[in-house]
């Protein structure tokens, strides 16, 4: 389940803010609850509010030209969405925030943060950083879809999950969190019916395989970064978080 990848990556690759800049977001925040279901901001809409997740968990995803929705993260406690429109003149939103499980969000005004962070230039940078590593990783997932196709979309998913979640085993690298067919599909912006027929593909040529409880165990990950031209990103970059 897309919950099980929010239970704590194995390998470490989720980044946190510092508790400085948490307290400096809640102390000008707003908590509001929200709802399984609900969109916090669409793509396209005016962005006045940054979000930092309290508690619950928020899908940020884009849509493709295809009208296809592709997952880019899964937001957890203290995550930020909507970070990327900070610092730029009447912003809009690049992404769209859904809510997958209830909780709480601290809500932000856009203006505010701004004028708080440049009176402190030690969390300004901190903050930079945090969006900057953030939307390399998204820039990275989109440039794979759009470079590979669906399949390089599948396998840069695959190389992300083991780097998170890997554990290494004789035979190759185990991802410890079981998905479906459909979630691996939503982090490639493709059916489930093709991401099936490309994991079959990965079995024949014995660059996977999977266990009876869902999980995959990556046999030859080179193949795979050889597939999609992996440019060797650092693990802060490519994961899955």
């Amino acid at each position: 389940m897309l919950s099980g990848l929010m239970l704590g990556s194995r390998n470490s690759t989720h980044q946190k803010i510092s508790t400085e800049l948490r307290d400096l977001l809640t102390s000008i925040g707003t908590i509001r609850k929200i709802y399984k279901g609900n969109y916090l901001f669409h793509e396209g809409l005016g962005a006045n509010e940054i979000y930092m997740v309290n508690s619950g968990l928020v899908q940020v995803s884009k849509l493709t030209t295809d009208g296809k929705e592709l997952i880019l993260r899964i937001c957890s406690h203290d995550d930020l969405v909507g970070e990327l429109s900070l610092f730029s003149d009447d912003p809009n939103y690049l992404l769209s925030a859904k809510v997958l499980s209830p909780g709480e969000v601290f809500v932000i005004n856009k203006d505010e943060l701004e004028e708080s962070l440049l009176s402190n230039p030690v969390l300004t940078f901190e903050y930079m950083r945090w969006t900057s590593i953030h939307m390399r990783k998204s820039h990275s997932k989109i440039r794979d879809l759009l470079l590979n196709g669906k399949k390089g979309a599948l396998y840069s998913t695959l190389i992300r999950l083991a780097n998170s979640y890997g554990l290494e085993q004789d035979e190759g690298t185990l991802i410890d969190v079981a998905l479906t067919n459909q979630e691996l599909a939503n982090f490639c912006a493709a059916t489930r019916e093709s991401v099936n027929r490309m994991l079959v593909d990965l079995r024949k040529l014995d660059v996977i395989s999977i266990d009876k409880t869902g999980k995959i165990l990556v046999r030859d990950i080179d193949y795979l970064k050889s597939e999609i031209g992996c440019e060797g990103c650092p693990i802060e970059i490519c994961n899955i978080n």
